[in-house]
């Protein structure tokens, strides 16, 4: 039994056996003194971790086939009046002409006097349930959503310019993503634009997809009952930079998050804040 984890100096995969955890020792490639990461009884055998002890999931190339879909429109009809009751009167819907394993469309609250920012949701991602540990039930099925500056262009006209698209085509490539690769996304999880990371539009630096829930909305609109096998849980995409997801690999997301609330993160994006890390 062992666990798998990168050397944070050269980059070289080392497995060690799980009783090594939380003990230091050289890296057999370049000599830098490491330290094991330490992780508990839930992570699997043979798991990759980062240097917090949390599981680094690595995804091949796709192998599920095509598979269309038109959705389904009793739920989406749910999602719909879920985010009137709380959010507010949907403006437009940006709907998926051609969808491959789930329909994906993205619904737009504009912004008002109270709440200065358009809200962008999508329906469809909660589908099919995702791939989910043992205990981990609950959070089968999810929706995601983002919050842009008032003034971000949000016509199929501005989406001719990427630098306007990128939020809202990563809103639909997360959606679908735990579908194609037979995975889940939840809390805290991270997925990165390649490896190394690419910046995620031609006008930021961002680079990850963070998911967190919600902050800017109602408590109530955290989760949907469809019925006693089906709770949509919704949760907010925050982009990152590279060094704050490598921050949050090694201390952990409860670190990162600390320094979201010192610089007054939320989560509304904005292409002009600097990294958290930039003062350290």
């Amino acid at each position: 039994m062992s666990i798998i984890f990168r050397c944070p100096e050269c980059d070289c995969e080392i497995r060690v056996p799980r009783d090594r955890t939380g003990q230091s020792g050289s890296c057999q490639k370049c000599g830098e003194l490491i330290r094991v990461p330490a992780v508990d009884d839930s992570i699997p055998d043979d798991a990759e971790v980062s240097e917090s002890g949390s599981i680094i999931w690595r995804h091949e190339a796709r192998t599920i086939p095509f598979q269309p879909t038109s959705g389904d429109p009793e739920q989406i009809e749910r999602i719909s009046d879920h985010i009137e009751e709380h959010l507010g009167p949907i403006a437009t819907v940006f709907h998926e002409v051609v969808s491959d394993l789930v329909h994906i469309d993205v619904h737009v609250v504009a912004p008002t006097e109270e709440r200065p920012w358009s809200i962008l949701v999508t329906s469809g991602m909660s589908e099919a349930p995702m791939n989910v540990p043992e205990g981990a039930e609950e959070f089968r099925f999810a929706e995601l959503m983002i919050m842009l500056p008032p003034e971000w262009p949000l016509t199929t006209d501005d989406f001719d310019d990427e630098a306007n698209y990128w939020p809202i085509r990563w809103l639909k490539m997360l959606a679908r993503f735990p579908h194609e690769y037979d995975s889940w996304l939840g809390c805290g999880h991270t997925v990165p634009n390649g490896d190394p990371p690419q910046a995620l539009g031609p006008n930021t630096d961002f680079c990850c997809a963070l998911i967190l829930p919600p902050l800017l909305v109602p408590e109530e609109f955290h989760t949907l009952e469809i019925d006693e096998q089906r709770a949509i849980n919704f949760y907010s995409f925050i982009p990152l930079y590279e060094d704050e997801m490598r921050y949050k690999l090694k201390y952990g997301l409860d670190q990162l998050l600390s320094l979201f609330d010192e610089h007054e993160i939320d989560d509304v994006i904005n292409i002009e804040r600097e990294s958290v890390l930039c003062d350290l």
